[in-house]
């Protein structure tokens, strides 16, 4: 079960339209009972897209791929995916990254 401040690896959807891809995330929050029980998560890539506002780099190895790469955090679109969507966790988040993204889900 996905916790706050975990990183996973999970089926995350795509921002423009249908489909998702199996990738890493951030799981800022958990929400719902049961079956209907989703996370607020934002997602994770190897690539540095420096015309989106709110990335973060993150630490070289901070996903558990194989080859470390480092991996920056889009904090400007947030989803909700399903948690039984959720099927690898990587561990806990830096916490001076967690101190800067902890509150994005009370927007």
């Amino acid at each position: 079960m996905p916790r706050a401040g975990e990183v996973w690896w999970a089926d995350v959807p795509y921002e423009d339209g249908p489909g998702s891809k199996d990738r890493p995330c951030l799981v800022i929050s958990v929400r719902g009972r049961g079956r209907g029980r989703t996370a607020l998560v934002a997602k994770i890539t190897s690539k540095h897209h420096e015309e989106r506002p709110g990335v973060i780099a993150l630490p070289a190895g901070a996903v558990g791929d194989r080859r470390g790469r480092q991996s920056f955090l889009e904090t400007d679109e947030l989803r909700e995916v399903r948690v039984d969507a959720f099927r690898r966790r990587v561990g806990a988040v830096d916490p001076g990254v967690w101190e800067r993204v902890r509150k994005l889900g009370a927007r």
